[in-house]
């Protein structure tokens, strides 16, 4: 569905398909594994400002049901989904816009389907604007977020950045669906990949820090009474249909140190959890990039509600997922090779080259030029005439006679053959007299 448009921005949906890989996989994707009953999680944490007796009647019809705090499912039913009672309940019920999927999955919806309509600018009109969204669903803002800058589109979807080396811009922003909001990368200096020369962007140390070191960041605390996570936690409720999900860095990585301390297991590790793009500052296109975001579920005691009364206040991590480029195909890095690294050797090497080939032409033609002129017959009889009303100089030294001599010499030679050949010429040229 791709479309051009008269100011300059070309209209495209992404389309992802997610295939199982048992080499890069450490286990089967039907081993069982235990994960937290997220739909359960979520309703008794939103049931906390409910009334008493409201409360009652939900830990009832909870406990009827036989609900339990953790589930056992399989890799492919965590990503893909797996039926929920409550979820069909809701999915049943809700209004809907505000209506949930019908099954329990953290990647439902996103294989084999085609993503969201984006417009972004083709850099016709500028290049300061290449790459950059110019709207989201038909949308000049982020619906999400009523307030700026959280609300701001101007960034790039991921494909294209301006080129640094056009801007000299040492931060660019990326749409991320994941986060649900526009991400800041930082320029880290420059590197190399493949040979070929690339600038290295990571997100700011702060990024998801709390508004009073990082104030931008307020906007993203809804809710009337505007509640901050702790710092390294993104809230992106309202893009998960109001449930208390916050993302971060894998392994708490840049956040909190007491989301650390209360989960066993985590180890930070700037190689293994940061994001980065390596975006060749020429063309604008990352040759190499990584997007690393934990889901975190936020669980707040409810001791009203017996199936999780015994849950203490906790951000508890569910997954953590890369996603991103580790290499292009060969075909597209021999063109980025060509544009680049390539030509910035070869259109020095050949400008000069032909400078040199040209000077060494241009001297050649003017000494042939000047060699035609200075032997011609004419200029010959001149220099024997010079040379006769000279030959005074013979009594004054040895050296000039020799000279002069030689010269004769010469000049007498190169005579004798003009007049030779001028004679061969008038020759060929009289009629037969017997004719």
């Amino acid at each position: 569905n791709i479309a051009f448009h008269e100011n300059s921005t070309v209209t495209f949906q992404h389309k992802k398909i997610l295939r199982f890989v048992p080499e890069l996989s450490s286990g089967s994707k039907d081993t069982t594994v235990v994960v937290p009953n997220i739909p359960l999680l979520t309703l008794s944490t939103q049931s906390k400002g409910l009334p008493r007796l409201v409360r009652m009647g939900l830990s009832l019809v909870l406990r009827t049901m036989k609900m339990q705090p953790f589930v056992k499912v399989t890799p492919e039913q965590l990503a893909f989904g797996y039926d929920d009672t409550l979820l069909t309940l809701a999915h049943r019920f809700f209004p809907r816009h505000r209506r949930p999927m019908s099954k329990m999955g953290l990647l439902i919806g996103r294989n084999g389907t085609i993503n969201d309509v984006t417009t972004i600018f083709t850099g016709h009109s500028g290049m300061e604007d290449f790459g950059l969204m110019n709207r989201l669903n038909g949308l000049d803002r982020l619906p999400m977020w009523d307030r700026h800058p959280c609300d701001t589109l101007r960034a790039s979807e991921g494909s294209f950045f301006p080129p640094r080396a056009f801007t000299g811009a040492d931060e660019v922003t990326v749409w991320d669906k994941d986060l649900c909001r526009v991400l800041p990368l930082r320029y880290r200096g420059p590197t190399s990949k493949n040979g070929i020369a690339v600038d290295l962007y990571t997100p700011p140390e702060d990024v998801f820090a709390d508004p009073s070191i990082r104030p931008e960041n307020g906007c993203f605390c809804p809710g009337e009474n505007g509640e901050c996570p702790p710092s390294g936690l993104q809230n992106i409720a309202p893009c998960q249909y109001e449930a208390p999900v916050y993302l971060s860095f894998p392994h708490f990585y840049q956040a909190d140190p007491n989301l650390l301390a209360a989960v066993e297991g985590l180890k930070p590790d700037q190689k293994k959890h940061e994001t980065y793009f390596k975006i060749q500052p020429k063309l604008g296109v990352p040759l190499e990039a990584q997007v690393r975001v934990q889901m975190n579920l936020k669980v707040e005691s409810a001791p009203g509600i017996q199936p999780v009364a015994k849950f203490p206040d906790i951000v508890f991590p569910i997954i953590w997922v890369e996603e991103g480029v580790a290499d292009l195909t060969y075909e597209i890095r021999w063109w980025i090779y060509l544009a680049t690294t390539f030509s910035d050797a070869a259109v020095p090497t050949l400008t000069y080259g032909l400078l040199c080939i040209g000077s060494i032409l241009l001297i050649i033609a003017f000494a042939r030029a000047y060699r035609d002129v200075l032997f011609s017959p004419e200029n010959i009889e001149r220099g024997k005439k010079t040379l006769r009303r000279g030959s005074s100089f013979i009594i004054n030294g040895q050296h000039r006679l020799l000279i002069l001599r030689d010269s004769y010499s010469l000049l007498e030679s190169r005579a004798a053959n003009a007049e030779r050949i001028a004679g061969e010429s008038a020759t060929s040229s009289d009629p037969d007299p017997d004719v």
